[in-house]
Protein backbone atom coordinates (compact mmCIF):
# COMPACT_ATOMS: atom_id res chain seq x y z
CA UNK A 1 0.00 0.00 0.00
CA UNK A 2 2.78 2.58 0.90
CA UNK A 3 4.82 1.73 -2.13
CA UNK A 4 1.34 2.51 -4.33
CA UNK A 5 1.07 5.49 -2.69
CA UNK A 6 4.53 6.99 -3.08
CA UNK A 7 4.10 6.17 -6.58
CA UNK A 8 1.31 8.21 -7.27
CA UNK A 9 2.51 11.42 -5.61
CA UNK A 10 5.89 10.64 -7.72
CA UNK A 11 3.57 10.22 -10.57
CA UNK A 12 1.95 13.77 -9.48
CA UNK A 13 4.97 15.17 -8.80
CA UNK A 14 6.24 14.46 -12.40
CA UNK A 15 2.92 15.81 -14.04
CA UNK A 16 3.24 18.90 -11.54
CA UNK A 17 6.96 19.26 -12.94
CA UNK A 18 5.77 19.08 -16.77
CA UNK A 19 3.04 21.95 -16.03
CA UNK A 20 5.39 24.25 -14.16
CA UNK A 21 7.69 26.90 -15.81
CA UNK A 22 10.58 26.65 -13.90
CA UNK A 23 12.65 30.39 -12.72
CA UNK A 24 16.40 30.96 -13.09
CA UNK A 25 16.53 34.34 -11.30
CA UNK A 26 15.84 36.45 -14.49
CA UNK A 27 12.98 39.25 -14.68
CA UNK A 28 11.87 37.40 -17.73
CA UNK A 29 10.97 34.50 -15.55
CA UNK A 30 7.54 36.11 -15.03
CA UNK A 31 6.41 37.19 -18.62
CA UNK A 32 4.13 33.96 -18.94
CA UNK A 33 2.88 35.41 -15.60
CA UNK A 34 2.43 39.04 -16.87
CA UNK A 35 0.79 37.32 -19.35
CA UNK A 36 -1.77 35.59 -17.50
CA UNK A 37 -2.23 38.70 -15.09
CA UNK A 38 -1.69 41.91 -17.11
CA UNK A 39 -5.09 42.59 -18.49
CA UNK A 40 -6.80 42.10 -15.06
CA UNK A 41 -7.95 45.11 -12.43
CA UNK A 42 -7.47 43.48 -9.60
CA UNK A 43 -4.23 41.75 -9.29
CA UNK A 44 -3.97 40.17 -5.84
CA UNK A 45 -0.30 38.86 -4.80
CA UNK A 46 0.42 36.94 -1.87
CA UNK A 47 2.69 35.79 0.66
CA UNK A 48 2.71 32.28 2.50
CA UNK A 49 4.44 33.85 5.78
CA UNK A 50 4.62 37.76 6.94
CA UNK A 51 8.46 37.27 7.25
CA UNK A 52 9.68 35.38 3.92
CA UNK A 53 11.97 38.10 1.78
CA UNK A 54 11.62 36.15 -1.35
CA UNK A 55 7.66 36.23 -1.34
CA UNK A 56 7.97 40.33 -0.54
CA UNK A 57 10.84 40.80 -3.28
CA UNK A 58 8.87 38.75 -5.82
CA UNK A 59 5.99 40.50 -5.42
CA UNK A 60 7.86 43.89 -5.64
CA UNK A 61 9.14 42.87 -8.81
CA UNK A 62 5.84 41.56 -10.62
CA UNK A 63 4.33 45.20 -8.75
CA UNK A 64 7.18 47.12 -10.32
CA UNK A 65 6.21 45.20 -13.92
CA UNK A 66 2.60 45.90 -13.62
CA UNK A 67 3.30 49.83 -12.71
CA UNK A 68 5.55 50.44 -15.71
CA UNK A 69 4.13 48.15 -18.25
CA UNK A 70 0.69 47.80 -17.75
CA UNK A 71 -0.64 50.90 -16.02
CA UNK A 72 -1.73 49.84 -12.20
CA UNK A 73 -2.08 53.06 -10.32
CA UNK A 74 -2.26 51.81 -7.21
CA UNK A 75 -0.29 49.42 -4.54
CA UNK A 76 -3.33 48.47 -1.60
CA UNK A 77 -2.16 46.37 1.12
CA UNK A 78 -3.03 44.11 4.39
CA UNK A 79 -1.85 47.71 6.39
CA UNK A 80 -3.40 50.19 8.36
CA UNK A 81 -4.93 53.47 5.81
CA UNK A 82 -3.25 55.98 7.87
CA UNK A 83 0.07 54.34 8.28
CA UNK A 84 -0.04 53.48 4.51
CA UNK A 85 -0.92 57.39 3.32
CA UNK A 86 2.06 58.78 4.70
CA UNK A 87 4.09 56.61 2.56
CA UNK A 88 1.27 57.25 -0.62
CA UNK A 89 2.49 61.27 0.21
CA UNK A 90 6.19 60.14 0.38
CA UNK A 91 5.77 58.02 -3.19
CA UNK A 92 3.91 60.42 -4.82
CA UNK A 93 5.96 63.68 -4.08
CA UNK A 94 3.63 65.52 -1.90
CA UNK A 95 4.01 67.21 1.76
CA UNK A 96 7.07 67.33 4.06
CA UNK A 97 9.96 66.09 2.11
CA UNK A 98 10.63 62.74 3.99
CA UNK A 99 12.94 60.00 3.28
CA UNK A 100 11.40 56.90 2.56
CA UNK A 101 12.67 55.38 5.67
CA UNK A 102 11.13 58.05 7.86
CA UNK A 103 7.95 57.64 5.56
CA UNK A 104 7.50 54.11 6.16
CA UNK A 105 8.05 55.54 10.29
CA UNK A 106 4.19 55.51 10.23
CA UNK A 107 4.36 51.35 11.21
CA UNK A 108 5.12 51.51 14.36
CA UNK A 109 2.53 48.62 15.90
CA UNK A 110 3.45 44.93 16.08
CA UNK A 111 4.92 43.51 13.51
CA UNK A 112 6.94 46.32 12.29
CA UNK A 113 8.66 43.94 9.81
CA UNK A 114 6.14 43.64 7.70
CA UNK A 115 6.58 46.67 6.49
CA UNK A 116 9.56 48.13 7.87
CA UNK A 117 11.69 45.69 5.95
CA UNK A 118 14.69 46.23 3.15
CA UNK A 119 12.00 44.77 0.13
CA UNK A 120 9.82 47.57 1.13
CA UNK A 121 12.05 50.71 1.33
CA UNK A 122 13.59 49.65 -1.97
CA UNK A 123 10.16 49.26 -3.57
CA UNK A 124 9.04 52.44 -2.08
CA UNK A 125 11.89 54.44 -3.31
CA UNK A 126 11.52 52.81 -6.80
CA UNK A 127 8.05 54.00 -6.58
CA UNK A 128 8.96 57.57 -5.56
CA UNK A 129 11.60 57.49 -8.96
CA UNK A 130 9.24 56.08 -11.55
CA UNK A 131 6.17 58.88 -10.23
CA UNK A 132 9.00 61.56 -10.67
CA UNK A 133 9.85 60.22 -13.91
CA UNK A 134 6.67 60.36 -15.54
CA UNK A 135 6.34 62.72 -18.45
CA UNK A 136 4.06 66.34 -17.35
CA UNK A 137 0.91 65.01 -19.60
CA UNK A 138 0.59 61.60 -16.95
CA UNK A 139 1.98 63.07 -13.31
CA UNK A 140 -1.87 62.95 -12.61
CA UNK A 141 -1.94 59.34 -12.86
CA UNK A 142 1.07 58.57 -10.33
CA UNK A 143 0.68 55.28 -8.45
CA UNK A 144 -0.08 55.44 -4.95
CA UNK A 145 0.28 53.19 -1.36
CA UNK A 146 -2.83 52.52 0.30
CA UNK A 147 -3.62 50.56 3.23
CA UNK A 148 -7.13 48.32 3.75
CA UNK A 149 -6.58 46.86 7.13
CA UNK A 150 -9.09 47.94 10.32
CA UNK A 151 -6.87 48.01 13.27
CA UNK A 152 -5.90 51.80 13.31
CA UNK A 153 -8.65 52.94 15.92
CA UNK A 154 -7.10 55.85 17.71
CA UNK A 155 -4.46 56.62 14.98
CA UNK A 156 -7.48 57.28 12.55
CA UNK A 157 -9.34 58.98 15.32
CA UNK A 158 -6.38 61.46 15.31
CA UNK A 159 -6.33 61.96 11.89
CA UNK A 160 -10.06 63.04 11.55
CA UNK A 161 -9.89 65.66 14.06
CA UNK A 162 -6.59 66.57 12.07
CA UNK A 163 -8.06 67.11 8.67
CA UNK A 164 -11.54 68.88 10.60
CA UNK A 165 -9.09 70.91 11.99
CA UNK A 166 -7.44 72.20 8.68
CA UNK A 167 -11.19 72.51 7.01
CA UNK A 168 -13.86 73.11 9.62
CA UNK A 169 -13.20 73.69 13.19
CA UNK A 170 -16.32 73.58 14.49
CA UNK A 171 -16.70 70.20 13.17
CA UNK A 172 -13.72 69.38 14.28
CA UNK A 173 -14.86 70.43 18.14
CA UNK A 174 -18.00 68.15 17.40
CA UNK A 175 -15.71 65.44 16.44
CA UNK A 176 -13.70 65.67 19.10
CA UNK A 177 -17.02 65.57 21.31
CA UNK A 178 -18.01 62.44 19.64
CA UNK A 179 -14.85 60.60 19.86
CA UNK A 180 -14.10 61.42 23.21
CA UNK A 181 -16.30 57.97 24.22
CA UNK A 182 -13.25 56.10 23.54
CA UNK A 183 -10.83 58.56 25.78
CA UNK A 184 -12.73 56.72 29.01
CA UNK A 185 -11.26 53.48 27.99
CA UNK A 186 -7.80 54.82 27.40
CA UNK A 187 -5.82 54.14 24.07
CA UNK A 188 -5.67 50.41 23.79
CA UNK A 189 -8.51 49.28 21.82
CA UNK A 190 -8.49 45.79 22.72
CA UNK A 191 -9.29 47.61 26.27
CA UNK A 192 -12.54 49.28 24.23
CA UNK A 193 -13.52 45.53 23.08
CA UNK A 194 -13.07 43.69 25.97
CA UNK A 195 -15.33 46.32 28.34
CA UNK A 196 -17.58 46.50 25.87
CA UNK A 197 -18.02 43.15 24.48
CA UNK A 198 -18.95 42.05 27.80
CA UNK A 199 -21.41 45.17 28.30
CA UNK A 200 -19.17 46.67 31.02
CA UNK A 201 -19.26 50.49 29.70
CA UNK A 202 -21.27 51.96 26.89
CA UNK A 203 -20.29 51.75 23.52
CA UNK A 204 -19.24 54.15 21.33
CA UNK A 205 -20.87 52.74 18.49
CA UNK A 206 -23.27 55.87 17.86
CA UNK A 207 -20.79 58.31 18.40
CA UNK A 208 -18.66 56.51 15.01
CA UNK A 209 -21.26 56.28 12.89
CA UNK A 210 -22.56 59.98 13.67
CA UNK A 211 -19.05 61.42 12.99
CA UNK A 212 -19.00 59.35 9.74
CA UNK A 213 -22.26 60.09 9.00
CA UNK A 214 -21.44 63.84 8.94
CA UNK A 215 -18.47 63.94 7.48
CA UNK A 216 -19.56 62.24 3.94
CA UNK A 217 -22.72 64.80 4.35
CA UNK A 218 -20.29 67.57 4.20
CA UNK A 219 -18.11 65.94 0.97
CA UNK A 220 -19.40 68.13 -1.35
CA UNK A 221 -18.04 71.14 0.72
CA UNK A 222 -15.07 69.68 1.57
CA UNK A 223 -13.86 67.33 -1.31
CA UNK A 224 -14.07 71.06 -4.17
CA UNK A 225 -12.10 72.90 -2.88
CA UNK A 226 -8.90 73.20 -4.26
CA UNK A 227 -8.69 70.68 -7.06
CA UNK A 228 -7.20 67.06 -6.96
CA UNK A 229 -5.53 67.21 -3.89
CA UNK A 230 -8.25 68.60 -1.87
CA UNK A 231 -10.60 65.24 -3.12
CA UNK A 232 -7.79 63.29 -2.13
CA UNK A 233 -7.70 64.71 1.21
CA UNK A 234 -11.27 64.52 1.67
CA UNK A 235 -11.02 60.82 0.75
CA UNK A 236 -8.50 59.89 3.24
CA UNK A 237 -10.75 61.54 6.14
CA UNK A 238 -13.39 59.78 4.66
CA UNK A 239 -12.06 56.51 5.05
CA UNK A 240 -9.91 57.16 8.55
CA UNK A 241 -14.05 57.98 9.65
CA UNK A 242 -15.26 54.18 8.47
CA UNK A 243 -12.07 52.65 9.74
CA UNK A 244 -13.52 54.04 13.54
CA UNK A 245 -16.48 53.05 13.09
CA UNK A 246 -15.57 49.51 11.75
CA UNK A 247 -12.91 48.82 13.86
CA UNK A 248 -15.50 49.76 16.93
CA UNK A 249 -17.64 46.80 15.49
CA UNK A 250 -14.36 44.51 15.19
CA UNK A 251 -12.68 45.37 18.69
CA UNK A 252 -16.32 44.66 20.44
CA UNK A 253 -16.57 41.22 18.50
CA UNK A 254 -13.44 39.89 18.92
CA UNK A 255 -14.26 38.35 22.21
CA UNK A 256 -17.32 36.62 20.85
CA UNK A 257 -15.57 34.12 17.94
CA UNK A 258 -12.74 34.24 15.13
CA UNK A 259 -15.35 33.67 12.32
CA UNK A 260 -16.96 37.12 12.95
CA UNK A 261 -13.93 39.02 13.00
CA UNK A 262 -12.27 37.54 10.34
CA UNK A 263 -15.72 38.33 8.68
CA UNK A 264 -15.90 41.85 9.49
CA UNK A 265 -12.00 42.78 8.77
CA UNK A 266 -11.78 41.45 4.97
CA UNK A 267 -15.17 42.44 4.15
CA UNK A 268 -13.56 45.90 5.58
CA UNK A 269 -10.53 45.21 3.21
CA UNK A 270 -13.21 44.51 -0.08
CA UNK A 271 -14.98 47.50 0.73
CA UNK A 272 -11.99 49.58 1.25
CA UNK A 273 -10.52 48.42 -2.30
CA UNK A 274 -13.50 48.98 -3.67
CA UNK A 275 -13.73 52.55 -2.50
CA UNK A 276 -10.63 52.95 -3.25
CA UNK A 277 -10.82 52.04 -6.72
CA UNK A 278 -14.09 54.15 -7.46
CA UNK A 279 -12.13 56.99 -5.86
CA UNK A 280 -9.22 56.65 -7.94
CA UNK A 281 -11.69 56.12 -11.30
CA UNK A 282 -13.51 59.46 -10.56
CA UNK A 283 -10.34 61.90 -9.77
CA UNK A 284 -8.16 60.68 -12.45
CA UNK A 285 -11.40 59.81 -15.23
CA UNK A 286 -10.56 56.66 -16.43
CA UNK A 287 -10.64 52.85 -15.25
CA UNK A 288 -7.69 51.91 -12.07
CA UNK A 289 -5.90 48.97 -12.16
CA UNK A 290 -4.64 48.05 -8.64
CA UNK A 291 -2.37 45.23 -7.23
CA UNK A 292 -3.26 43.72 -3.37
CA UNK A 293 -0.72 43.03 -0.68
CA UNK A 294 -1.43 40.35 1.78
CA UNK A 295 -1.12 36.89 3.09
CA UNK A 296 -2.56 33.96 1.12
CA UNK A 297 -5.20 33.45 3.93
CA UNK A 298 -6.71 36.65 2.70
CA UNK A 299 -6.22 36.55 -0.88
CA UNK A 300 -6.62 32.62 -2.27
CA UNK A 301 -10.52 32.21 -2.54
CA UNK A 302 -11.89 30.94 1.32
CA UNK A 303 -14.35 29.35 -0.46
CA UNK A 304 -11.58 26.46 -1.67
CA UNK A 305 -10.32 26.43 2.05
CA UNK A 306 -11.73 24.28 5.23
CA UNK A 307 -12.00 27.90 6.89
CA UNK A 308 -14.10 28.85 3.60
CA UNK A 309 -16.63 25.18 5.08
CA UNK A 310 -16.77 26.71 8.49
CA UNK A 311 -18.09 30.04 7.16
CA UNK A 312 -15.10 32.13 6.85
CA UNK A 313 -15.59 34.60 3.83
CA UNK A 314 -12.45 36.57 2.64
CA UNK A 315 -10.71 39.35 0.52
CA UNK A 316 -10.21 37.00 -2.42
CA UNK A 317 -13.39 35.34 -2.20
CA UNK A 318 -15.38 39.03 -2.02
CA UNK A 319 -12.79 40.01 -5.37
CA UNK A 320 -13.99 37.72 -6.76
CA UNK A 321 -17.61 36.92 -6.80
CA UNK A 322 -17.60 41.29 -7.10
CA UNK A 323 -15.43 41.24 -9.56
CA UNK A 324 -15.55 37.92 -11.89
CA UNK A 325 -12.56 37.32 -14.45
CA UNK A 326 -11.47 41.28 -13.40
CA UNK A 327 -9.25 39.43 -10.47
CA UNK A 328 -6.37 37.11 -10.33
CA UNK A 329 -5.04 35.78 -7.22
CA UNK A 330 -1.82 34.67 -7.10
CA UNK A 331 -0.17 32.58 -4.08
CA UNK A 332 3.43 31.62 -3.08
CA UNK A 333 4.87 28.44 -1.41
CA UNK A 334 8.02 27.21 0.21
CA UNK A 335 9.15 23.54 1.17
CA UNK A 336 11.81 24.58 4.16
CA UNK A 337 14.43 27.74 4.80
CA UNK A 338 14.11 30.55 7.02
CA UNK A 339 11.45 33.24 7.98
CA UNK A 340 11.06 36.44 10.45
CA UNK A 341 8.47 36.25 13.07
CA UNK A 342 8.14 36.71 16.83
CA UNK A 343 7.38 34.27 19.83
CA UNK A 344 4.51 35.51 20.66
CA UNK A 345 2.51 38.48 20.00
CA UNK A 346 4.54 41.96 20.80
CA UNK A 347 7.33 40.17 20.79
CA UNK A 348 10.52 41.21 19.29
CA UNK A 349 11.21 38.94 15.89
CA UNK A 350 13.65 36.68 15.84
CA UNK A 351 14.77 34.52 12.21
CA UNK A 352 13.67 30.86 12.56
CA UNK A 353 13.88 27.69 10.79
CA UNK A 354 11.03 26.50 8.21
CA UNK A 355 10.61 23.28 9.18
CA UNK A 356 10.28 21.25 5.72
CA UNK A 357 6.61 20.55 3.98
CA UNK A 358 4.70 18.11 6.01
CA UNK A 359 4.32 14.16 4.13
CA UNK A 360 0.86 15.22 2.31
CA UNK A 361 0.89 18.96 2.00
CA UNK A 362 1.32 21.14 -1.01
CA UNK A 363 4.68 21.96 0.07
CA UNK A 364 6.02 18.18 -0.07
CA UNK A 365 4.55 17.37 -3.61
CA UNK A 366 6.28 20.74 -4.67
CA UNK A 367 9.42 19.79 -3.12
CA UNK A 368 9.22 16.58 -5.24
CA UNK A 369 8.74 18.04 -8.40
CA UNK A 370 12.62 18.46 -8.90
CA UNK A 371 12.87 22.41 -9.37
CA UNK A 372 14.09 24.82 -7.00
CA UNK A 373 11.96 27.24 -8.47
CA UNK A 374 8.73 27.49 -10.48
CA UNK A 375 5.91 28.99 -11.45
CA UNK A 376 2.59 27.19 -11.69
CA UNK A 377 -0.28 28.13 -13.66
CA UNK A 378 -3.48 26.79 -12.35
CA UNK A 379 -6.60 27.97 -14.80
CA UNK A 380 -5.53 25.01 -17.31
CA UNK A 381 -8.29 23.26 -16.16
CA UNK A 382 -8.07 20.68 -18.76
CA UNK A 383 -4.14 19.98 -17.77
CA UNK A 384 -4.20 16.49 -16.05
CA UNK A 385 -1.67 17.86 -12.96
CA UNK A 386 -4.00 20.70 -12.46
CA UNK A 387 -6.95 18.00 -12.22
CA UNK A 388 -5.30 16.18 -9.49
CA UNK A 389 -4.45 18.94 -7.52
CA UNK A 390 -7.57 19.50 -6.91
CA UNK A 391 -7.72 16.61 -4.53
CA UNK A 392 -7.85 18.53 -1.04
CA UNK A 393 -4.31 18.32 0.52
CA UNK A 394 -2.54 20.20 3.44
CA UNK A 395 -1.33 23.95 2.71
CA UNK A 396 0.82 25.87 5.24
CA UNK A 397 0.31 29.28 6.29
CA UNK A 398 2.68 31.02 8.70
CA UNK A 399 1.22 34.28 9.85
CA UNK A 400 4.08 36.65 12.40
CA UNK A 401 4.39 33.71 14.80
CA UNK A 402 5.58 30.66 14.56
CA UNK A 403 5.70 27.67 16.78
CA UNK A 404 7.04 24.53 15.13
CA UNK A 405 5.98 22.22 17.34
CA UNK A 406 2.55 22.44 16.99
CA UNK A 407 2.74 23.36 13.48
CA UNK A 408 -0.07 20.85 12.11
CA UNK A 409 -2.81 22.10 14.30
CA UNK A 410 -1.54 26.01 14.30
CA UNK A 411 0.27 25.87 10.31
CA UNK A 412 -2.00 23.57 8.17
CA UNK A 413 -5.42 23.68 6.53
CA UNK A 414 -7.05 22.04 3.89
CA UNK A 415 -7.32 23.67 0.67
CA UNK A 416 -7.90 23.40 -3.38
CA UNK A 417 -5.22 25.03 -4.92
CA UNK A 418 -6.47 25.40 -8.43
CA UNK A 419 -9.73 26.55 -7.20
CA UNK A 420 -8.01 29.02 -4.48
CA UNK A 421 -5.65 30.67 -6.89
CA UNK A 422 -5.24 31.46 -10.69
CA UNK A 423 -1.10 30.33 -10.01
CA UNK A 424 1.27 30.04 -7.54
CA UNK A 425 5.22 31.08 -6.90
CA UNK A 426 7.39 28.33 -5.13
CA UNK A 427 10.27 28.64 -3.63
CA UNK A 428 11.87 25.61 -2.13
CA UNK A 429 14.09 27.17 0.20
CA UNK A 430 13.88 30.86 1.07
CA UNK A 431 15.27 33.04 3.74
CA UNK A 432 14.05 35.44 6.20
CA UNK A 433 12.80 38.63 5.43
CA UNK A 434 15.67 41.21 6.68
CA UNK A 435 13.65 43.92 9.00
CA UNK A 436 15.24 47.37 9.16
CA UNK A 437 15.78 47.33 12.78
CA UNK A 438 17.42 43.95 13.41
CA UNK A 439 17.16 42.98 16.85
CA UNK A 440 19.39 40.69 18.92
CA UNK A 441 17.09 37.76 18.70
CA UNK A 442 16.91 38.65 14.98
CA UNK A 443 20.79 38.71 14.42
CA UNK A 444 21.39 35.58 16.10
CA UNK A 445 19.17 33.12 14.70
CA UNK A 446 21.02 30.86 12.30
CA UNK A 447 19.16 28.51 9.39
CA UNK A 448 20.62 25.30 11.37
CA UNK A 449 18.15 26.24 14.61
CA UNK A 450 14.93 25.37 15.36
CA UNK A 451 13.78 27.63 17.79
CA UNK A 452 10.10 27.17 19.71
CA UNK A 453 7.83 29.42 18.70
CA UNK A 454 3.81 29.95 18.49
CA UNK A 455 2.38 31.10 14.80
CA UNK A 456 -1.42 32.66 13.99
CA UNK A 457 -1.54 36.29 13.13
CA UNK A 458 -2.09 36.63 9.04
Amino acid sequence: MRDSHNARIQTLAGAVGQASIPLHGVTSDFDPLLDLISDARYVLIGEASHGTHEFYATRALLTQRLIAECGFTAVCAEADWPDTYRVNRYVRGIGDGASANEALGGFARFPTWMWRNTVVLDFARWLRAHNDALPPDQAARKAGFYGLDLYSLYTSIAAVVAYLDQVDPDAAARARERYACFEQFGTDAQTYGLLTGYSQGETCEQDAIQQLVELQRKAPDYAKRDGILAEDEYFFAERNATVVKNAEEYYRAMYHGRVNTWNLRDTHMADTLDALVAHLDRVYAGPSKVVVWAHNSHLGDARATEMGRGGEVNLGQLVRQRHDDAARLIGFSTYTGTVTAADNWDEPPQRKRVRPGMAGSYEALFHAAGFPNFLLPLRERANAAISQLREPRLERAIGVIYRPETERYSHYFYCDLPTQFDAVIHFDETRALEPLERTAGWEAGEPGEVPETYPSGV
